[in-house]
């Protein structure tokens, strides 16, 4: 069986037995009769992501399947929480038996739930709360030519059936009023859904930084064969130069990108990095999606590595798994010895539109 369609068996499982847990929940709990239109509306639900999910992955004219698919997100995001509302209901139950006390669960119940709801729209709010962070990087030997020099990096806008044109145009706004020298695209620009990967990009074709605009791809340009160079025809076409297991050099500063599956074990990874032949004798940066192997960076001698990939965990508590799979470089600004690595939160979102514990960001980086 193809690791894909375990991951979505597995995740179709935990979703359903989810959906069960808030059904009997409510039925317990906010006085909701358990009848048969009752249960097909909670299966339904239980389903609606992945079924949208394969429309969206399919079909290209599909203004329907794309409204579908961000209902069923949002429904998603919505589903995580009330889940933990109807945990800390059987929690209150128990603690008040414990204790001894008696325990009027409905209005209990009704609190909890309404206060899932308020997180859900706060969350929703947030992740539409774009914010610009601004860091400073020192390197060590830095061109005479880039100090002072300022560079922005973008990565996960997922732009697809939720964050479309309009997103993108957004961000193209907040970027051409920073004014920076070179822009650098992190990967995961797309969704990787079907659609015109043309018209979604159009908007940041407007930025024109004297450097240049740079890309490398992400897992979600990557989840087919052939989708990859779909989208990297798209990005070419809108004038973005794309770094795919390369290197340019621009004023003396070497910039390389690497592609996502041929960085995804640390073998490969090394073997792709040597291949490439990074310099020593000068700042090398680094653009690569995932933060992974950051120790492999740091021998071939990158000096800054610019990484997403994570979205910070996008949603608590995912951050808490995000920093141990990642070992602690799953978001910010980080030091490996003379390594310098920035992980983003990532611009956009994917799967439910909303951010609790993170904030979306785009950076913008000052050379010193």
């Amino acid at each position: 069986m193809p690791l894909f369609t375990l991951i979505i068996i597995i995740f179709q499982s935990l979703v359903f037995l989810g959906h069960w847990f808030l059904y009997k929940t409510a039925v317990r709990f906010l006085g909701l009769r358990g009848t048969i239109p009752l249960r097909t509306i909670f299966g339904l639900l239980s389903v609606s992501f992945i079924s949208a999910s394969v429309l969206v992955f399919r079909y290209n004219k599909k203004t329907l399947a794309d409204l579908l698919y961000t209902l069923s997100a949002v429904w998603l995001g919505v589903f995580h929480f009330l889940l933990w509302s109807s945990f800390f209901c059987w929690v209150a139950l128990w603690m008040h038996r414990a204790l001894g006390l008696s325990f009027r669960p409905r209005p209990w119940a009704y609190a909890i739930f309404l206060l899932g709801l308020a997180v859900s729209f706060y969350s929703i709010v947030k992740a539409g709360a774009v914010r610009i962070k601004k860091i400073d990087v020192t390197l060590s030997g830095l061109p005479e030519a880039w100090r002072g020099k300022t560079a922005i990096w973008t990565s996960d806008l997922h732009l697809g059936p939720v964050r479309g044109p309009g997103f993108a145009r957004g961000i193209a706004r907040k970027i051409k009023r920073l004014n920076p020298d070179i822009v650098f695209i992190g990967g995961d620009l797309y969704d990787g859904t079907s659609g015109d990967p043309a018209r979604l990009i159009k908007p940041l074709a407007a930025i024109k930084p004297p450097l240049g605009t740079w890309f490398i791809t992400g897992n979600h340009e990557e989840f087919f064969a052939r989708a990859k160079q779909r989208y990297i025809r798209a990005v070419s076409g809108a004038g973005i130069k794309v770094l795919d297991n390369e290197t340019t050099t621009i004023n003396g500063l070497q910039i390389a990108g690497v592609d996502y599956m041929d960085t995804f074990t640390a073998a490969k990874y090394r073997a792709v990095l040597k291949k490439m032949a990074l310099r020593r004798d000068g700042p090398v940066i680094l653009l690569k999606h995932s933060p992974m192997y950051p120790e492999t960076a740091m021998d071939e001698g990158v000096s800054l590595q610019l990484s997403g990939h994570t979205h910070g965990g996008q949603i608590f508590p995912a951050s808490l798994i995000t920093r141990l799979v990642y070992k602690g470089f799953d978001n910010g600004l980080k030091r490996l010895k003379g390594l310098i690595v920035y992980t983003s939160a990532g611009t956009g979102t994917w799967g439910p539109p909303m951010r609790l514990g993170t904030i979306p960001e785009i950076v913008l980086i000052r050379f010193q």
